[in-house]
């Protein structure tokens, strides 16, 4: 399973302590999942949200890269097969096919850059469709 996490304190809105939030992304059996719990040490506000879906909440992305910085995933071969990468990249997301050639042409030039699990999670299904790449996360 590959996760990234940040631990975040902040005020409570109900009462005025400290609010614990524990953000995340992983993949699950496949899926690409985020979650968020909070919990305030001085009252009873407390939580706990998950899903899977294609997208992530920006705030819990904005928490992540903000934490751990971005990652850049790049193809290893870069004469790949446009065709391959097209058909990953549409099956991933949902693409229409003058998304997923934008998007292509972009992981093709400069590489993709997201949250470390989004960008191992594009990598799973690029290498499904035998497309090879690396995630280089950045460098602290």
């Amino acid at each position: 399973m590959i996760t990234q996490g940040v631990r975040i304190a902040t005020r409570c809105d109900a009462c005025g302590g400290v609010l614990t939030r524990d953000i995340g992304q992983f993949i699950d059996r496949g899926r690409l999942w985020w979650g968020t719990e909070g919990a305030c040490q001085s009252c009873t506000v407390a939580w706990c949200e998950q899903d899977s879906g294609s997208e992530t909440p920006e705030d819990i992305r904005q928490a992540l890269l903000s934490e751990h910085g971005p990652a850049r995933l790049r193809l290893t071969w870069p004469e790949t097969s446009p065709v391959a990468v097209l058909r990953a990249l549409r099956e991933l997301q949902g693409l229409t096919l003058t998304q997923a050639k934008a998007l292509a042409g972009e992981l093709k030039a400069t590489g993709l850059v997201g949250t470390l699990v989004e960008m191992e999670f594009v990598a799973a299904q690029l290498w499904q469709h035998s497309v090879r790449s690396v995630v280089e996360p950045r460098r602290r």
